[in-house]
């Protein structure tokens, strides 16, 4: 009797884990026991680390409402209270972004804020 390989499913095997180990950089994107193991830990993790993508993002939008609050005058939560007493509904990521981009209508939206709280 002939001896039978398993070489097409193996090769599908290869083929479907290296492709989710492109991009990877050195021996672990070509060496099949190094590029199982590498994309074993790249597949754990990955949850993890969307999550804590968006913690650090919101993060660095508090810290920069916070140096734009204070050269208008307030304190990160001060400028947060104050906006929610006056009903002002933006997000944490378009204060960030207008704070970089467009000083002057952060500042109308800081003196709204310094209003409700007087």
């Amino acid at each position: 009797m002939t001896r039978a390989s398993n070489a097409v499913a193996r090769h599908r095997k290869r083929k479907r884990l290296m492709k989710l180990a492109k991009g990877f950089v050195g021996d672990r994107k070509n060496h099949l026991r190094l590029t199982k193991d590498a994309v074993m830990s790249a597949l754990a993790f990955n949850t993890c680390h969307r999550k804590l993508r968006k913690r650090d993002f919101r993060k660095l939008w508090i810290i920069r409402i916070g140096v734009a609050a204070k050269i208008n005058g307030l304190s990160y939560s001060k400028l947060i209270y104050g906006m929610n007493r006056s009903g002002c509904c933006l997000n944490r990521k378009m204060l960030s972004e207008m704070a970089i981009r467009d000083p002057e209508s952060f500042a109308v939206v800081a003196s709204e804020a310094k209003k409700a709280l007087a």
